[in-house]
């Protein structure tokens, strides 16, 4: 029996550029014995990195497809032939489905590469700042997987004990050979959740401000924001927002509209608001986004239309709301603009996102650090051509949340963080978890499978 992840952990070194994300030399195919040497061996594997991490399985675009779709009746209705997709939608998942599978196996197969890059990075001399910013990369990408991995296939942080509760295994060096060491069991939610905080605060200390399209001091604040959201750590996570909004490396697009279509209205250019995107180009376009909730209709865009929009949530917008008519008709169905363009980036997170985020958590603890949660919600509501409020609750900032970040990939995140339901389920339900992949299983005994699944 082929040693399934494992196997494919050995192999991620030797193809680093299997997916073309990006533009990758014919050096994606060194012989593992000389593969991490040199400097240039590094980098190219850190390219293989970006590369896992931009694949469809993960930012490409499925994480957030299954956050988005996972029993959630109420916003869409799902027509699609994808059995894995379906079943999710129907909260009918088993141990065999496909894109849990292929989502675990894309990400271990990013963290294995992100560890023989670490394992290497002493053998960056040339420069300092180089050896700095190669290092964070490494650890921004590991640990926005394992954040991923354990909000998908483990309970949330808060539902019982996160000190026993089973994450994902925690595999931090690299796969070089299979031996009973590397049959690792799963380690506790407290476990993967502190791990990614060790990684993306020193990420956060070594990264560059300005780095391009790759991660940046602001990505990793971003999502440190996101994961102490999720631990219900309302100042952690009001402080990296602000810290993010007071750069002033980002503002918010003009218009609602100025924040998408990067490819056919912005030259494949991400907008400002965009703290952290995925690259999508016409050589190389991948973005299941597009696949699954985009539809021809007109030049430039294209997908499946698979994932239909209901009239149920779009009663939920007011008259005069921009993000409203956000929608188009094909065929008598709604469909969302966010996902039309066929090569638009992939927004990981937004501005506007951090802007929420520091509203509800300055609502939620009386504070006012760096503005006020009225004046937070009020310019995310007078972007989208609505008048503000005179008052705020935290059921508004929550609405704006929802109706800001919808189809984003948010939606399953913030059902279980709030204690919420997802079109009547329960937050805690275990049908909202993703099945270890029997596949797994099957190799090494020391995992244990979630809660329903046989």
């Amino acid at each position: 029996m082929k040693k399934y992840i494992l196997a494919s952990l050995l192999l991620a070194v030797l193809t680093v550029g299997c997916e073309k994300k990006l533009d990758v030399l014919p050096t994606q195919s060194i012989d593992q014995e000389n593969a991490l040497l040199t400097e240039g061996d590094i980098l190219v594997t850190l390219v293989g990195c970006y590369d896992g991490m931009q694949g469809a399985a993960t930012y490409g675009g499925d994480i957030m497809v299954l956050n988005e779709l996972i029993g959630n009746s109420d916003d869409i209705r799902f027509t699609g032939t994808f059995a894995g997709l379906s079943d999710a939608y129907r909260l009918e998942m088993t141990n065999t489905n496909t894109f849990a599978r292929d989502t675990w196996i894309g990400a271990y197969n990013t963290i294995n590469r992100c560890n023989n890059v670490l394992s290497a990075i002493d053998r960056i001399t040339s420069s300092a700042t180089l050896k700095a910013r190669v290092e964070g990369e490494a650890l921004f990408i590991r640990s926005t997987m394992y954040f991923e991995l354990v909000c998908l296939f483990a309970k949330t942080w808060g539902d019982g004990d996160n000190a026993t509760n089973p994450g994902v295994p925690l595999v931090l060096t690299p796969t070089a050979g299979v031996t009973d060491a590397d049959y690792k069991a799963r380690s506790s939610v407290a476990e993967v959740y502190n791990q990614v905080k060790t990684d993306l605060t020193r990420a956060e200390s070594l990264l560059p401000a300005s780095n391009g399209i790759f991660a940046t001091k602001n990505a990793a604040l971003a999502i440190l924001s996101r994961v102490a959201l999720m631990q219900g750590d309302y100042a952690a996570a009001r402080d990296y927002a602000n810290t993010v909004i007071a750069s002033g490396r980002h503002t918010l697009a003009t218009t609602f509209d100025g924040a998408w279509f990067t490819f056919i209205n912005n030259t494949g250019n991400s907008p400002s608001e965009y703290v952290f995107s995925m690259k999508v180009t016409a050589q190389d376009g991948t973005n299941s986004l597009n696949t699954y909730f985009g539809i021809n209709a007109g030049a430039g865009t294209a997908g499946r239309g698979d994932c239909k929009i209901q009239n149920a949530h779009l009663a939920k917008y007011e008259a005069g709301d921009a993000r409203g008519t956000y929608f188009t008709v094909v065929g008598g169905n709604n469909y969302t603009r966010k996902h039309l363009d066929r090569y638009g980036n992939v927004a990981v997170v937004r501005l506007a996102e951090l802007y929420l985020t520091r509203a509800e958590a300055n609502f939620r603890l009386g504070t006012e650090v760096g503005d006020t949660p009225l004046n937070d919600v009020n310019r995310i509501r007078t972007r989208s051509s609505l008048t503000g409020l005179g008052t705020v609750t935290l059921a508004d900032i929550l609405k704006e949340r929802y109706l800001e970040t919808a189809f984003e990939g948010n939606r399953l995140h913030d059902i279980k963080r709030t204690r919420g339901t997802q079109s009547g389920t329960a937050w805690n339900s275990p049908k909202l978890i993703l099945p270890i992949p029997q596949r797994e299983i099957d190799v090494n005994k020391n995992l244990v499978q979630n809660e329903g699944y046989f």
